[in-house]
């Protein structure tokens, strides 16, 4: 059994703008499980930032059985995000709203605790790289 951690990160260059999200992959103990950088096209720096948590369920839907995964930690440096996912702050935007839906029905397909915590930029770097390299058409 393994508990794995998803840093995740989205970004659009304007806002609304050329978009693109990130997602690094990692095992509990530190070892690199997987890197994912996806341009999505024109969108806001919020539906970037929920696209990239839809990523990191999606792999893990793939991957729950190869992996033996029980738990996931997803990690992201948007406030908004975490807090919304937390059911701290309500989701107003209908097209985030839609997205939380379709993590809600994710998180019930994984039958996994899932958590969500908020990260200083700092501490998502490998996500970050990942939304500008995809921007920037390198992935």
């Amino acid at each position: 059994m393994s508990k794995i951690l998803i840093f995740t990160d989205g970004g659009a260059r304007g806002n609304p703008g050329p978009a693109a999200l990130g997602v690094y992959i990692q095992s509990e103990e530190g070892k690199e499980l997987e890197r994912i950088g996806k341009r999505i096209g024109e969108a806001t720096n919020n539906v970037a930032e929920y696209s990239a948590i839809i990523e990191g369920f999606n792999w893990l839907l793939e991957n729950k059985e190869k992996f033996s995964i029980n738990k996931a930690i997803f990690y992201m440096d948007s406030q908004l995000a975490s807090s919304q996912l937390n059911g701290l702050y309500k989701v107003k935007n209908a097209r985030i709203r839609e997205m939380v839906f379709e993590i809600r029905q994710k998180e019930m397909e994984l039958d996994i605790p899932i958590s969500y915590s908020h990260v200083p930029r700092e501490k998502n770097k490998q996500a970050d790289f990942m939304v500008n390299q995809a921007l920037d058409n390198l992935v």
